[in-house]
């Protein structure tokens, strides 16, 4: 990889349906944000997946695409959708999870909030979902080799969920550490009242690395009742860390809690590799209609800025993912927005409007 603060090498993943389109209006603003802040210049890697990989290479992700990930700082995924992939190509693990479990991208970092000029179901929601992503009851990521759901006869299905403390204590230390720049609170999210062992694995670790982060105030609640009190009191909460599949519901909900999941961002890394990828989908019956919204791989593009920038000691790459949360930010402030949150604009006037705005301090 390429050194600190020299120029970084980025993959570009455009996926399927509205994802060439979200992507290409990601990497305009981070293009402009880069150029605006003097942060190093982007070396831009554009390599295949989904359909188009099909279609050229019979794989919808070639061996060579996910080779080449090794060697670049981080990368942005576009949206897929394996549903619409050929029969034969629907099977098994989904491009997406493949990345993460060969590069092991052990965090889903999944912030939930609202905004000025979004309509909001919970207008003061600020908060951080810290999911596992690694284990858990996801049947996909859990078994080293096969998958860990399975049927023994034509009637019984069955499925195995993982939680080793291995994998708890590094996404606590990954929670805590988020905690502590924020609002110092942090809550663990488990159903140890009816998964004693595994829940209760999950609990009891994330509380006992939480010992060395004494400036973070830690609680933690049955992840029905977190449900529930994010429909109340979605304000309470700071950032939450939870497994794999409660991690991905609570996210979905927290996103539309805050508006929409047209403007959910996520950031997929460990301690030493990232991905950006917004948690929406491909959504297909948009694809090259210019109706996109394009804010949740846009946001999702700052927090890869930022984690970048945290790993180099770079300012100015901090300050590039600073203004484009800012520019989406004033941008829905003024009023402007694509179709899907009740707006006019189409996904490049969305992305001009951006770019406009990251030239502002």
């Amino acid at each position: 990889m390429s050194g600190a603060k020299g120029v970084r090498r980025l993959g570009l993943i455009e996926g399927d349906g509205i994802g060439p389109e979200v992507v290409r209006a990601t990497r305009a603003v981070v293009d402009e944000a880069i150029a605006v802040t003097g942060a190093a210049p982007i070396d831009w890697v554009e390599l295949p997946m989904g359909l188009r990989a099909i279609e050229e290479f019979g794989d919808p992700l070639p061996e060579h695409t996910l080779t080449a990930l090794e060697d670049l700082d981080a990368w942005i995924l576009g949206p897929h959708d394996n549903v619409a992939y050929p029969l034969e190509h629907r099977g098994g693990v989904a491009p997406g999870g493949a990345i993460r479990k060969r590069y092991g991208l052990f965090a889903n970092i999944r912030p939930a909030r609202a905004f000025e000029g979004v309509r909001a179901m919970s207008p003061d929601i600020d908060l951080v979902i810290v999911r596992e992503n690694s284990e858990g009851f996801y049947a996909d990521r859990n078994m080293f080799a096969g998958s860990g759901e399975f049927r023994p006869t034509p009637d019984v299905a069955m499925s195995v969920g993982v939680v080793t403390r291995q994998a708890c204590e590094r996404i606590a230390h990954a929670a805590l550490r988020l905690a502590a720049t924020r609002r110092k609170r942090l809550t663990i999210v488990h159903k140890a009242n009816v998964l004693p062992m595994t829940m209760g694995l999950f609990r009891d670790v994330c509380y006992e690395v939480a010992r060395g982060y004494p400036e973070v105030a830690v609680d933690d609640e049955h992840v029905d009742a977190v449900a529930a009190h994010l429909v109340r009191a979605a304000a309470d909460y700071d950032v939450l860390v939870t497994e794999n599949l409660f991690g991905d519901i609570l996210s979905d909900l927290a996103g539309e809690l805050s508006g929409s999941l047209g403007t959910a961002a996520s950031l997929n890394c460990s301690d030493t590799r990232a991905m950006a990828q917004a948690v929406h989908g491909a959504a297909p019956t948009l694809a090259g209609r210019n109706r996109a919204n394009p804010v949740a791989l846009q946001l999702s593009a700052a927090m890869l800025l930022r984690w970048l920038a945290t790993r180099d000691d770079d300012a100015a790459l901090r300050a590039a993912a600073d203004r484009i949360d800012r520019a989406v930010a004033a941008t829905f402030a003024a009023g402007i927005a694509t179709a899907d949150l009740g707006g006019l604009a189409t996904t490049g006037e969305f992305t001009e409007h951006v770019r406009a705005r990251v030239h502002r301090r």
